[in-house]
């Protein structure tokens, strides 16, 4: 059977909230016995997420649990406020 395989990029508003995103999101690990997998990737503010699988029905629930977790991160973001600058002091 051919694997279906989808990929998308997530544009955020800054490379300090893509990176918030990413650092949520990318805990949630598909269970292994979906036969789905994610993998996720961080470019500036961009949140690059590709998944794939078997079979079209798993590989569209994984994508609506993903978005669901998406829209959760963006509106926590949205109710506290841009998170504040991280700076470096050495």
């Amino acid at each position: 059977m051919n694997a279906l395989s989808v990929n998308l990029s997530i544009p955020f508003p800054s490379a300090r909230e893509a990176e918030i995103a990413y650092q949520v999101l990318r805990v949630d690990k598909e269970p292994s016995r979906s036969s789905v997998s994610k993998n996720l990737t961080l470019d500036n503010d961009i949140l690059q997420v590709s998944i794939s699988g078997t079979e079209a029905r798993k590989v569209r629930v994984a994508l609506t649990s993903f978005f669901d977790s998406v829209i959760l991160v963006t509106e926590t973001i949205q109710q506290f406020g841009p998170p504040a600058p991280t700076y470096n002091y050495y």
